[in-house]
């Protein structure tokens, strides 16, 4: 007999059948159109019973809808810099959108949206509203510092929102090399510091 115990991943086995998960849906969403993916694929892909995909997510748009929420729960960057923060935050949404969490986030968002009344962030994915207060914290931090940040609204209308534009109509600028010239073109609008 040895003493030495049992060395267990921190989650067990819940943490890693929704990594199992999550890695599929990632995989299946770079191969094919999300609208072709079903939950059964999933269950295939990941090697999780289709039983327990039902289980847990009920639905595939519940399933994307926690994959993107996994996402968007990254920390914020606290660079000490409001320009370093904000570009890489804006890189990694940036590699979201061109990869198949952007295509998640897209159809999650237009489903919510579809399905509600057209009003308010009540609907949002929760990890969204979070992610524009984390985004309003890293501009307040920024004031604190005696930097001039933009609003929220600003970072999104000209940063975010082209990214995410680029996705939905194939043009305009997409990936981490537009991040540079986005920010840029935030600060000389916006005339922050």
């Amino acid at each position: 007999m040895t003493d030495q115990p049992t060395v267990r991943r921190p989650g067990g086995r819940t943490a890693r059948v929704r990594a199992d998960v999550h890695r599929a849906v990632e995989d299946l969403a770079r191969t094919q159109p999300l609208s072709e993916l079903t939950l059964a694929q999933v269950a295939e892909r990941s090697g999780v019973h289709l039983g327990t995909l039902y289980r847990r997510w009920k639905t595939l748009d519940g399933l994307l809808l926690d994959v993107v929420n996994e996402h968007l729960s990254a920390p914020m960057p606290d660079t000490g810099s409001l320009r370093e923060d904000l570009e890489r935050h804006v890189r990694r949404a940036a590699e979201d959108v061109a990869g198949p969490v952007g295509k998640m986030l897209l159809h999650t968002l237009v489903a919510i949206r579809l399905e509600s009344d057209g009003g308010g962030t009540d609907r949002l994915p929760p990890a969204l509203v979070k992610r524009f207060d984390d985004l309003r914290a890293v501009l307040d931090r920024a004031a604190a510092r005696g930097e001039n940040p933009p609003s929220v609204q600003e970072v999104f209308e000209i940063v975010l929102a082209p990214l995410y534009a680029s996705l939905l109509f194939g043009t305009g600028p997409s990936g981490p090399d537009a991040v540079g010239p986005l920010i840029d073109r935030l600060m000389c609008l916006t005339g922050t510091t």
